[in-house]
């Protein structure tokens, strides 16, 4: 079992917890892990401490999460300070103190703002509005992660990302000026279900299409690459399945029980969708059979036309 690796970013939606399953589909050699949609960086922590990957490039294009992360990595004496204050300064007031950050959050989009309100906003679940101010309600039942267990967690996570991660805000398209064969993309987008419009989830949303067209391209040039997209719970699933050119290996992961089903009253598991790009696939099957068994297990019975299992012989 996976030891329980540093985040400070309490960030729903991270990839945390199926982050295991993922290093399993790690090619041996990765020069650099690139993460277009970074979030809390939970899959390169995860990668680092298993020294799965020489280095690491981060983007993101919600600035002052990217903000934050940097800092984090390289400043973590600095933010850890700058969170105590605010955590030991809300004492008394917590509600009245919460409201405060988040105003000012909004009006300055300070690092140090942010992870205040990620660690006491209801579920660690990130709201925006429509003129993309974050909106999250305090879980007012706690104060937020105890300054010195903060410290610790936000330490931990820069000694294994300091001096070896490129941090950045922009377009995911850029990567493709910089990413090699030798490296590996994880992409972790807003979801089809919450692309087309905005979403209170997420700082931007993503044009599918524009998406797809970035894969197609990836694929042109031999990029490895994994791709966490949609998924379904119990019966329902999301989105549409992606275009059989890109020639996709199609795995399910479960990612646990739906905490939306159980406030509901009802049970339902949530599987996650991953997709391998040709580059990665072919170069497990050449050199990864132990790998592969794993790959094969965690696939579900389903048979999706653009997998292309049959062809590519790992059925």
């Amino acid at each position: 079992m996976m030891k329980r690796l540093p985040q400070p970013i309490p960030y729903q939606g991270s990839k945390r917890g199926i982050a295991r399953q993922i290093l399993t589909l790690f090619p041996d050699r990765v020069d650099t892990l690139f993460e277009p949609f970074a979030g809390s960086a939970a899959l390169s922590v995860a990668a680092a401490y298993h020294n799965q990957a020489t280095r690491f490039f981060l983007n993101d294009l919600n600035k002052p999460l990217i903000g934050l992360l940097t800092r984090i990595i390289n400043q973590p004496q600095q933010i850890a300070h700058e969170y105590e204050s605010l955590w030991r300064a809300q004492l008394g007031q917590e509600r009245a103190y919460y409201d405060f950050v988040r105003d000012e959050f909004n009006k300055t989009h300070r690092p140090d703002y942010l992870l205040y309100l990620l660690a006491r906003c209801v579920k660690a679940s990130v709201r925006y509005n429509a003129d993309g101010a974050f909106n999250q309600s305090p879980d007012n039942r706690r104060k937020g992660r105890l300054p010195e267990s903060m410290r610790q967690e936000i330490f931990k996570f820069s000694r294994l990302l300091a001096g070896r991660t490129i941090v950045k805000c922009g377009d995911y398209q850029e990567m493709l000026e910089v990413v090699s064969p030798t490296d590996l993309m994880y992409l972790d987008p807003p979801y089809q279900g919450t692309s087309q419009n905005k979403d209170p989830r997420y700082y931007n949303g993503l044009d599918a299409n524009e998406l797809i067209s970035f894969l197609a391209e990836l694929n042109k040039q031999q990029v490895r690459f994994i791709l966490s997209y949609d998924g379904r719970t119990g019966d329902k699933t999301y989105g549409v399945t992606l275009p059989v050119a890109l020639n996709l290996y199609h795995l399910e992961v479960h990612a646990g029980r739906s905490s939306q089903a159980t406030l509901l009253g009802g049970v339902a598991d949530t599987y996650e969708s991953l997709y391998l790009s040709p580059a990665l696939t072919r170069q497990l099957q050449i050199t990864h059979q132990g790998k592969l068994g794993a790959l094969i297990q965690m696939a579900q019975s389903r048979r999706e036309p653009y997998a292309k299992q049959l062809e590519l012989g790992l059925l």
